[in-house]
This record gives structure tokens, C-alpha cells and sequence, in this order.
């Protein structure tokens, strides 16, 4: 009940962000960002007004950057062992929370001028470690469901391969951060598909299970597609730099 209090206030803040942000500009880290089906720019935009205050209060004690890093991987290994223990509420709500210390932790050091190669690197490889750590309890989970444990595997390879097309282009000079299924939309469904699960379950008289099921299909599915269209846009935008 307080979870879903805590959810209903948070929404509860959408139509006041309506109102304040129309002449307020857009989040500098939003605006570069590429847009997407799922969490489009208003959204995002809303979520860093919403946590900006923690954002300031973070900055003026000086946190480290690499302890919210560090806290993001804990969060996304904590994940896992509450699949893999059957605790979806539970594993849910860590994952928002390593998703939320992803998001500090980059704009905590661009905000207090420390932001390095260095940073940049334990940032993406630790959110690996902790995707990695998330998908390998939910194959526990599923153990006595072959398909959704399949399924699992195939969206933890997935998520890899968006990474790794990203920055492999990116090692070449190549850019390229579209597609429907980036980290933070994968974050969010699979922490709402968690969340929610025991509670339409139970009232629609399904198997516990079946709606995060479905929400692992759709991530892997929409991974891949991703992955796809990433590889093929990269390779074209070499192929046409390779001719000038």
C-alpha cells in the first residue's frame, strides 16, 4: 500500500509539472537525448524536475559520482536475488532505485566538473554488471518455465547487443542511440511488469508470473529490434564514410 501511495503521488505531481514547465526549458541532458515510443521527452523532462532537489542537495554535500555508481550495480545484483526468490515487488522497486542512481550519478558529475573518461567508463560497464545481475535471477525465477527462462536469456543478450552497437559505432565515429528499447525503457518495463505482477495476477486468475513473463518477451523482442536497426544504420553510415 505505501508503494502504490508513493506511485499515486508521484503521478499526482504530473499536472503540476503541466503547468510549471511550459515556459521552463527542457533538461540540457533530456534535449540530447534521442526520443522514444515508450518514455518520450516530457516524461523525462518531468522526472528531472522531479528529482532535481535531491539532484542540488547531492551536489552541494559533494557525493562521489562513483558511489551512486556503485550503488546502481548493488541495486541491480539485490534485483536478482529477489527474482530468483520470487520477491517481484520487491525486486522491482530495486531496480527503479538503481535506475534513479544511474541517473544521478552522470549528471552529479557534469554538475560538479568532474566528469572524465574514467567516469564514463565505470558508469556503462557497472549498469552491464547490473543488468546482467537483474536477468540471471529472473532466469532462476522461470527455471520451471522453459520458455519465459529462454526468453529472459535472449533479453539479457539483447540488452548487451544494443550496448555494444552503441559503442562500437561510437569507437568508429559513428553515433547512433535510436530504437524503441534503450536501458531506461527496458528499466521501466521490467520494473512496472515486476510491481505489478502479483497484483493483476491474482485478480485476473492468472499464474503468478505471467504478466512479468510477457513483459521479458516484449523487452527481448524489442531489444533485438533495436539491436537490428542500430547495426544496420551504423554499418550504412561507415559504409558511406568509407567512400568520401
Amino acid at each position: 500500500m505505501v508503494a502504490l501511495a508513493l506511485v499515486a503521488g508521484l503521478l499526482l505531481t504530473m499536472p503540476v509539472f503541466a503547468v510549471i514547465g511550459r515556459d521552463r526549458p527542457v533538461d540540457a541532458d533530456v534535449a540530447r537525448r534521442s526520443r522514444t515510443i515508450l518514455l518520450g521527452r516530457w516524461v523525462r523532462d518531468w522526472l528531472m524536475w522531479v528529482i532535481g532537489p535531491i539532484e542540488r542537495a547531492m551536489v552541494r554535500a559533494r557525493v562521489n559520482p562513483d558511489v551512486l555508481n556503485f550503488i546502481g550495480a548493488l541495486m541491480g545484483l539485490a534485483a536478482g536475488v529477489a527474482f530468483a526468490r520470487g520477491s517481484m515487488g520487491a525486486a522491482g522497486w530495486l531496480i527503479l532505485l538503481g535506475g534513479v542512481a544511474d541517473i544521478f550519478d552522470g549528471r552529479i558529475a557534469r554538475a560538479r566538473g568532474i566528469a572524465s573518461s574514467y567516469g564514463a567508463f565505470i558508469d556503462s560497464t557497472l549498469d552491464r554488471f547490473a543488468e546482467t545481475f537483474t536477468f540471471l535471477g529472473l532466469i532462476v525465477y522461470f527455471g520451471h518455465w522453459p520458455l519465459i527462462a529462454l526468453a529472459s536469456g535472449a533479453a539479457l543478450g539483447a540488452s548487451m547487443l544494443v550496448s555494444y552497437t552503441r559503442a562500437r559505432g561510437e569507437a568508429l565515429g559513428v553515433s547512433n542511440t535510436a530504437g524503441v528499447m534503450q536501458r531506461a525503457e527496458r528499466l521501466v518495463l521490467l520494473a512496472l511488469g515486476a510491481i505489478l505482477d502479483p497484483l493483476v495476477t491474482a485478480r485476473a486468475g492468472w499464474p503468478a508470473g505471467a504478466l512479468l513473463a510477457a513483459t521479458i518477451v516484449l523487452i527481448a523482442v524489442g531489444a533485438f529490434g533495436t539491436g537490428v536497426y542500430r547495426t544496420a544504420a551504423i554499418a550504412g553510415a561507415l559504409k558511406s564514410k568509407d567512400r568520401r
